[in-house]
Parts: structure tokens; sequence; C-alpha cells
């Protein structure tokens, strides 16, 4: 995690790979949703044909001797695919201008939980400070580590220095990567007969040949790239954050409009819709036909509402107003909750009919918690809190608890909440007896996290709220700059 943040000499010292011109960059932000889409449309055919014709069309890349040697460690049976954007201009991108070098405009981090039980998309701001690792070119050659912004490791050794950078950053193991240029974003949006999209006034950008009516409308490919790649037209403050959470509503609409019934009763649509990704994306070798079925597979249960987009906390950098620098202290639990998103247990036990002398566990809605955290690890006690609170428990109180090292998680009830304890203890994973609190507050529950931690059951480490966030299914309209 060392060198996010350096002094401004070292950031100058490292020379920027070839880039294009400042007003003709892309940002192609939109098109991650698009393989996440075309996987949940996956998820929803049973004819293997369908497969295997899909498969076909695909560019594979052995990228498996570009990698570090010291990666992070897989802690579960997560997924973790990194989504690439790039502004190539060679083959068919040539008439969006000339090819200057080619990069990486978009980085996405789309982590799926064991099971399809949610899937959240990490942006990375493309003017990100960064220490970026060495890395190692196609032909073997290396280049140094070196401080610089974050898509400069596109242009340096392609989509494995990328891989390397964000596993450095975020200690969280990938697994898979897909890339997408601009003509295959066109040709996959215009595929899905348009996107929805919501603009708060007309809009009209000559550079980016895009005229708009104000509200809400449905856009096709060429209108769709003029909308994520904007920066004049007076959407938001021009920035590449204020245009993050635009694109991110943009790609919340393109979920919905995959996952729709009407596109999923089309068999002509759904086809079109799903040669057209087929033909746009490069993924590595080891994204394997098998390995995408078993992906669609775990995706049948997951709906746009358990789809989030959220932008890694950033902070100002100091020797540059036009550039961030990732907020360690607010990126961490983040991070930190995705690395440890545990497999979903079985199903849960039934409870015996009779306990707690008698009587049945309290429900969630009419049990008071109170969390608390005996570990080291900050942030702990809020994301369980946080997770409680989803499943209808009333949260009264986060705090810290100092306790030895060796003392494990604990619930505790004061007088009359033994119904209450029973219902938290069947939410957590491998929970402990509650105890009896004499001096406790009447009618609460406390919880105090251990040395062995806590795990709700059926949702994975608790993720910490993100200011910002946007989940799939929610309206276009809504927070849209």
């Amino acid at each position: 995690m060392e060198g996010l943040v350096t002094s401004e000499r070292e950031a100058t010292r490292a020379a920027p790979p070839p880039s294009p011109a400042h007003d003709r960059r892309w940002r192609l932000l939109g098109w991650a949703s698009i393989v996440l889409s075309a996987l949940m449309v996956l998820a929803s055919l049973t004819a293997y044909g369908f497969y295997r014709s899909v498969n076909g069309a695909i560019e594979r890349d052995n990228i498996d001797d570009q990698l570090a040697a010291d990666r992070p460690e897989k802690l579960n049976n997560s997924l973790n695919i990194l989504l690439l954007g790039s502004d190539s201009r060679e083959g068919d991108n040539k008439r969006f201008g000339s090819d200057q070098g080619g990069g990486s405009d978009t980085t996405i981090l789309m982590h799926i939980s064991p099971g399809g039980e949610r899937a959240i998309g990490i942006s990375f701001p493309r003017d990100s400070m960064v220490q970026i690792p060495e890395c190692k070119k196609k032909d073997g050659t290396r280049v140094p580590s070196q401080f610089g912004q974050l898509n400069w490791a596109y242009s340096f050794a392609g989509p494995a220095c990328t891989w390397n950078l964000i596993e450095s950053l975020t200690d969280i193991r990938i697994d898979h990567y897909a890339e997408i240029d601009m003509s295959g974003f066109i040709e996959v949006v215009d595929a899905l007969g348009g996107v929805e999209i919501c603009v708060p006034k007309p809009i009209r950008d000559p550079k980016a040949d895009l005229v708009l009516k104000k509200g809400r409308q449905v856009v096709m490919g060429k209108q769709a790239i003029g909308y994520v790649r904007t920066r004049t037209g007076g959407l938001g403050d021009g920035s590449d954050l204020s245009r993050i959470k635009r694109q991110q509503a943009f790609m919340g609409s393109v979920v919905k409009k995959a996952t729709s019934s009407g596109l999923l009763k089309d068999p002509a649509r759904t086809y079109a819709f799903l040669q057209a990704v087929a033909k746009a994306v490069k993924v590595d070798d080891r994204l394997t036909l098998g390995t995408m079925q078993k992906l669609a597979a775990s995706l049948r249960g997951l709906s746009a509402g358990k789809v989030t987009f959220v932008t890694v906390p950033v902070t100002a950098y100091p020797a540059d107003k036009n550039r961030v620098q990732i907020d360690m202290a607010r990126a961490k639990p983040l991070f930190d909750a995705i690395r440890e998103d545990n497999e979903l247990p079985p199903e849960e036990p039934k409870q015996p009919a009779r306990q707690n002398g008698g009587q049945p566990p309290a429900k969630p809605a009419e049990t008071k918690v109170a969390v608390y955290n005996g570990t080291t690890t900050d942030g702990l006690g809020q994301r369980t809190a946080d997770g409680l609170a989803e499943q209808g428990f009333q949260i009264v109180k986060v705090g810290t608890k100092q306790q030895s090292a060796d003392i494990p998680t604990r619930i505790l009830y004061g007088p009359g909440a033994e119904r209450q304890a029973a219902a938290l203890a069947a939410k957590l994973q491998a929970a402990p007896q509650p105890t009896a609190f004499p001096s406790g507050r009447p009618g609460l529950v406390y919880l105090i996290i251990g040395k062995d931690g806590v795990r709700l059951r059926g949702t994975g480490t608790p993720l910490p709220k993100i200011a910002g966030e946007r989940r799939a299914d929610q309206d276009v309209c809504s927070q849209t700059t």
C-alpha cells in the first residue's frame, strides 16, 4: 500500500505514456455493465447451443506470465473481474481519431459474491495518482515501478499491468479480465435497442457530436458514446468524478434493459445482444466456456436491485488540483469486506419449536442490538451493524470495546431479552451461545466481536456504506448530472 502519497517532485519525475489529446479522451465507464448483463442474460438460457455459438466469437488472451509472483491470497469462492475500457484507435476505432498510443480510461473491479447473492462494481478514477508496480510486457521487457496516473499502467504493459496495479492497491485477488473498445460499445448498445438516460437540461456538445433533449429518453450507440464521454456539454462540473456518477446511472440502465423480460422473451434479440458482446470483448484465456457457464448459473437469482456501482473513495492530490489520490482510510474497509466475502452457508437450519423458556425467538424488528468491535480491524463494528440493520434489527449503538486478544465473539443479553438474543444468534454463522448479562440494559442485546470475528448468514461480509453508491434498479432520472 505504500507509495499512494508522495512528493510533487517524485510525481513529475515519471514520464507519462503516450495518450490522446486531453479534449479527445473517451470515458467508457458505461460498458462495464455490458459484461455483467451478458452473464445475467446467459443465466436465463438453457440451450447449450447459445453458449457454444457465443463462446466461439470471443477473443482470448494469455497473460499468466505477466502477472506478479506475490499476488494476494484468495479467501473464498467469490469472483472478481477486472473490467477495462480501451480508447485504442486501431481497426474500426480509427473513425474516432488518430491512434496516439491507446490506453485504458476505464477501470472497474466487478465483485460477484459466492452464489450470486450480490454484485458490486468499484470504479477507479483514471486520474488517481498511484504507485504503479513493475510490469512485464508481452515481449518480455520490463517497465520499472513508478509513481503516476492509474491509467498509465495499461499504456505501459497492457491489461496485465493494470491487473497487477489493482491487486497491489486493494489486496484483492483478481480472477479474470474483460476489455471492450469504442466500436464494440456502440454495437452492443445498438443490439440492446438503445439504453434509457435522463438529462436535466438540453445538451449540445459539438466535440462529442451530441444533441439531447431535456429529460428521459432512449439513446442508440453513437449517442450513448457521446453521452458517456462529454465534458463540455454542461453536464455536471466537467470532472471525472462528476462524469463517473452520471455514467454509473447509465450502467444501471444497461443492466435493467439487458435483463428485462421483453428482451429475454425475444430469442432473436437475445441472441443478437450476446453475439454483439462476444464480438466486442477480449478476455483472459482462463475465462473458458465452462467457467462462463458456471458463472452464469450462479447469477440466476441476481436481480438489478442487487447490483451496486460505487467509486473508490478519493481525496485531493496536493501537487495537482486536476488529480486525486485514493483515500485509504475510507477505501480499506470496502476492500477488506470484498476480500473477505464468504461463501454463502447452507440453508439456515430450522430452530427448535420450543426454546428460551418455551418461547420462539423474537423477530429482528423486535430486537435492539448494541454492536461493539473488540478487534483491531477498523470499521468492523459499523459494517456488521449495517448488515444487521439491512435484515431488520434495531441498532441502538455502535462502539469499540478494549479486550484481551484471545477473547471470542460473545452475545450478551440484558433482563428480558432472551428471545431477542436468540433472534440475533439465528442470523449469525457459528454463533456463540447467548449469555445472560444481569447488569445490562433491559431488553437490549450486546454483540461483542472478538478474535473469531462475525459472519451474517446469507449475506457474506457486510459492505461499508460508500457516499454516492448507486443501485442498478434506481430510477435513471434520480441524481443524474
